[in-house]
């Protein structure tokens, strides 16, 4: 595929594959590594209009951007889907594991432990933990191929303050970032840094946009910058763990939450 960009920021001419970017916080992630200069592969499990119209988003700002549908929760499709990636621009720099299984973040609404089945949690799992393993598998030949790579998989605060206790939802995210650490250490050598980026509650997005008023505005005035996070905030993040900017960090969490989880030390 022919690379229109000619942009010479840090992340220009880097393939980068985002999954579960037809929409929220994956569609602006797309969209942020597009104006870098970036090419963008555009991972979408249902939504093919929507995920069309963050290509052609992408497009528009230079990248030569590309959807591909595929379940992240099977290891296969994760193959086909990376060595398609592969086949279209000659390598893949950078993956984003955004993509998550479906979760209403409704404190009022939410069930209490003795009320969530096992198969709740057994979903959350595969969603978080299943889908960077098998990302993170299927990329890891041609990472150490090249030798070198980036992860950055999108977390939560919630593992760090769960000030909720959305169990199934926090344990899963919580697995992904031991994952991270783990691999970050493994994966070094390699030349491959894992790293991840947990965001406070962010809205508006499809999980969080039916969440009540009085619930978003309870966690405004307890967060020092005084609003929630918007998809665009997490961004920035994410392409500076992504880039050569951060090129001697690995296995590292960043909080993304206007200070909500600031250490009191």
């Amino acid at each position: 595929m022919k690379h229109n960009n000619t942009s010479t920021t840090a992340l220009s001419q880097k393939v980068v594959l985002v999954t579960g970017a037809s929409r929220g916080i994956g569609e602006s992630i797309a969209m942020g590594f597009a104006k870098e200069g970036a090419h963008v592969v555009v991972n979408f499990l249902k939504n093919e209009e929507k995920a069309n119209e963050v290509v052609k988003a992408c497009q528009a700002l230079g990248s030569d951007a590309l959807a591909y549908q595929a379940d992240v929760g099977d290891l296969q499709a994760c193959h086909k889907m990376i060595e398609h990636t592969v086949h279209e621009f000659g390598q893949i720099d950078i993956l984003v594991n955004n993509a998550f299984a479906p979760f209403s973040f409704d404190p009022d609404g939410r069930k209490p432990f003795w009320e969530i089945p096992l198969e709740s949690f057994e979903k959350q799992w595969s969603g978080a933990l299943g889908a960077l393993f098998n990302t993170t598998q299927a990329a890891l030949p041609y990472f150490r191929s090249q030798g070198k790579g980036s992860i950055v998989s999108i977390g939560s605060n919630l593992v760090h303050r769960p000030v909720v206790p959305y169990h199934d939802y926090i344990s899963a995210k919580s697995a992904m970032i031991s994952l991270t650490k783990t691999l970050g250490v493994e994966l070094a050598p390699l030349g491959v840094r894992v790293n991840a980026v947990c965001p406070g509650w962010v809205y508006p997005t499809d999980s969080s946009r039916s969440s009540k008023e009085l619930a978003r505005h309870s966690l405004e005035v307890q967060t020092p910058m005084g609003r929630l996070a918007s998809p665009q905030d997490v961004v920035g993040p994410v392409l500076f763990l992504a880039s050569e900017w951060s090129s001697f960090m690995t296995g590292q969490v960043l909080y993304v939450d206007g200070g909500y989880t600031m250490p009191n030390a």
